[in-house]
């Protein structure tokens, strides 16, 4: 090549001479993959199937030896009564739009029929875990500490004698076989009742031989029942109800053989679906429901798996089911009645060491409540702290003669708990008492109804709430005469006014006699109560009016201070989150550079960590021995960080179809001490689970020199006193 054609191809390539004469090889770099819109389908995880994932996690801390072995039972019981739920209304839900051809899919793309069959992939997998994991872990270790469940292959004698008294004295009278023929159809079963399948042989009194015949198990007798020591031996000794049945089912059918008698439970559509528009009177419609509820549609038939199939299948059709609803397992079908031995007294080694949430020094010399609270905003974050201020204050109102009216709302309350009792007196002692309760919190219906008639018998006012908005919001206002002005003291809680769920739930709950606030909840009571355009607040965020915009403004000024190079935080720790304008605006601030850290105990439809997209985002869960339930939400806002606590999950039903409450941390003390209590969630490594860019959780674990950390332990060693034992 002569030095004309060099330097022409020089120009031609554009390089530098050296390059050209020593020939190196040019290495493309492939472009970056491009980066996908935010309405993309694949940046977004279906609910119930995100649901379903939280409910794995529960099942997984049935292997956590870190536990005690009857908390680990727990685990696996509470696994079965969320999946009884998740069936009942998400499944139930998914084929309720199926069968009226209303499919539609969510940001996630995915049609109900294309979840189904991910769902009963899924729960198949995980049953099947389940029961592995109850026989041949959880009921071993149990056996090591005396606490056996006998099976009939393993009765003794002594112990076969016994089982048939028991069943001549206690079950036989009370049981009703069912025989099948075409004066007796099979049976309308109840919702999760506990039933058997009967393969019979030969001719009854009438010349029927049908073959067939159903035992409905009462629900008034107990699931397990406890052997007596002289007869099962020392320890603690029980036998499976259904085993009994088995061994006896011939004595229910005289002069007939049993060929075979199998253990089977429907699941049923367990959603009200009460039109309030066309309703006069939502407390008597309700009632109507709640009856159909035990009868709704079918969505899964639960067998033994020694059924055999012509039996499986004459059951399958019976409900109109399909061979994907069928659950074949391996023990009880109705597990969650095992819950009656979590709390055996005599194996205090087996369950977490109790503990006294404690009261806040101001609280603990002061006679009235009323007079710290005027001073000073209290916090309380319970379990770890009591629950016991809030109700002492609404009973200090009741017998108050300063106090002149009380205003709460009631979602899951109880209709017999020390709340309802103060309210109650309060009323009978001439106070102006009027309780906003919400009728169709799911399952807690028939509680709310009577809660109803108790407050309206003891001269309450009782107002349902809003037609088409479930009251959600937990709040409290008093109204007190102090030197000749009206005072407002309010509660602000995160949480129910139940003190059961305090003991097991995270939750916060402020007392406060500040001004701005309680103007605020008097607002915000009025719009319930009465009728009348949105009253402006000054401190109270309140769904579904100002609640989801101020959170959207909140998140763009952290993406438009991270767009100028300014530093941008969000931290916020919630039970679910799945409203997509949310999502979307979430992934916009971590485009720009948002640092957002999401503690999410359940749902969550947002994928973290896609390059471009959520690179800035973690989600993590805890699942630990009390039920995550705060919702907090911080963020950095330039320096002037702002702190809210709220009732609100980031969910569309809860943004746009609720009355939800959302109220400032206010003061340095209480700003920098929420932040420490939200932190302590981001550095947990025992009890985090991380949710990856495919979906998965995976469990953190302390690595080389890390010690372990656990949230839930810090603040429990942190806030409570242990409780001490008597020898």
């Amino acid at each position: 090549m002569n030095s004309e054609g060099l330097n022409s191809e020089v120009l031609d390539n554009d390089l530098p001479q050296a390059e050209v004469v020593a020939e190196t090889p040019v290495v493309e770099t492939p472009p970056p993959a491009p980066i996908p819109s935010l309405d993309d389908s694949s940046l977004y995880i279906h609910r119930e199937l995100s649901q379903l994932q939280f409910n794995i996690r529960v099942l997984e801390q049935a292997l956590d030896e870190s536990y005690p072995l009857l908390e680990r039972l727990k685990f696996l019981l509470i696994f079965s009564s969320n999946l009884d739920e998740f069936f009942e209304i998400r499944v139930a839900g998914l084929k309720k739009q199926i069968n009226f051809a209303r499919e539609q899919a969510g940001a996630d793309g995915l049609q109900p029929h294309q979840a189904l069959a991910r769902i009963s992939e899924l729960v198949h997998e995980q049953v099947d875990r389940q029961y592995a994991i109850l026989n041949d872990t959880l009921f071993p270790a149990l056996a090591k500490h005396n606490i056996n469940f006998i099976r009939r292959r393993f009765w003794t004698t002594k112990l076969k004698t016994w089982v048939r008294r028991y069943f001549r004295d206690e079950i036989a009278p009370i049981i009703t076989p069912i025989g099948l023929d075409p004066t007796h159809p099979f049976p309308l079963l109840v919702n999760k009742s506990l039933n058997f399948i009967v393969e019979l042989e030969g001719i009854d009194a009438f010349g029927r031989d049908s073959g067939l015949a159903i035992i409905p198990a009462p629900r008034l007798l107990p699931r397990i029942i406890k052997v007596p020591e002289e007869v099962g031996g020392p320890g603690d000794n029980y036998v499976f109800l259904s085993s009994m049945i088995h061994a006896h089912a011939d004595d229910l059918f005289q002069g007939m053989k049993v060929k075979g008698c199998y253990q089977f439970r429907l699941t049923r559509n367990a959603d009200l679906s009460v039109d309030t528009e066309d309703v006069e009177d939502l407390a008597r419609a309700l009632r109507g429901e709640l009856f159909s509820r035990r009868y709704g549609d079918a969505v899964r038939l639960e067998v033994v798996d020694t059924c055999p199939k012509h039996l499986r299948d004459h059951l399958l059709k019976q409900f109109g089911l399909t061979e994907s609803e069928l659950y074949q397992v391996n023990g009880p079908v109705n597990l969650t009645r095992l819950f009656s031995i979590t709390g055996l007294d005599n194996h205090p080694e087996l369950q977490h060491a109790p503990f006294t949430p404690v009261i806040p020094k101001l609280l603990q010399n002061s006679e009235n409540i009323f007079n710290v609270v005027s001073k000073q905003d209290i916090l309380l974050l319970h379990p770890f702290e009591s629950f016991t201020p809030v109700v002492d204050l609404l009973r200090q109102a009741a017998k108050d003669p300063h106090v002149l009216a009380i205003k709460q709302t009631l979602y899951r309350s109880g209709a017999n708990s020390e709340i309802v009792d103060a309210l109650v007196e309060a009323a009978r002692n001439g106070k102006e008492v009027t309780a906003v309760i919400e009728l169709r919190a799911r399952f807690d219906e028939e509680s709310n109804l009577q809660l109803a008639s108790r407050l309206q018998q003891a001269g309450a006012v009782v107002i349902y709430g809003v037609v088409g908005f479930k009251t959600h919001a937990k709040m409290m206002l008093i109204l007190r005469r102090e030197n000749g002005e009206i005072v407002r003291y309010a509660h602000l809680g995160t949480g129910n006014y139940h003190a059961g769920n305090a003991k097991l739930y995270t939750d916060y709950s402020l007392l406060t006699a500040d001004v701005a606030l309680g103007e605020d909840v008097a607002k915000l009571f009025s719009q319930l109560i009465g009728m009348g355009k949105t009253l402006r607040m000054k401190k109270l965020l309140h769904a579904p009016f100002t609640l989801k915009k101020t959170l959207l403004d909140l998140i763009a000024k952290e993406t438009a201070a991270a767009a100028e190079g300014k530093p941008a935080q969000i931290i916020a720790k919630f039970n679910s989150l799945t409203d997509p304008k949310v999502i979307r605006a979430l992934y916009k601030a971590s485009q720009t550079g948002v640092k957002i850290d999401l503690v999410v105990r359940g749902m969550c439809c947002l994928r973290p960590g896609i390059a471009g997209v959520s690179h800035n985002i973690q989600v993590r869960s805890i699942i630990g021995r009390f039920l995550e339930h705060t919702r907090v939400f911080y963020f950095l806002n330039g320096g002037d960080e702002k702190i809210y606590l709220s009732s609100a999950d980031w969910m569309e039903r809860n943004l746009d179809k609720r009355v939800e409450t959302c109220f400032p941390v206010e003061g340095k003390k209480l700003i920098t001490r929420v932040k420490k209590e939200l932190e302590s969630y981001l550095t947990d490594n025992t009890q985090a689970w991380v949710l990856q860019p495919d979906g998965r959780y995976v469990r953190q674990q302390p690595t080389g020199n890390q010690n372990p950390r656990s949230a839930q332990s810090g603040l429990l060693e942190k806030l409570t006193a242990p409780v001490v034992v008597a020898r």
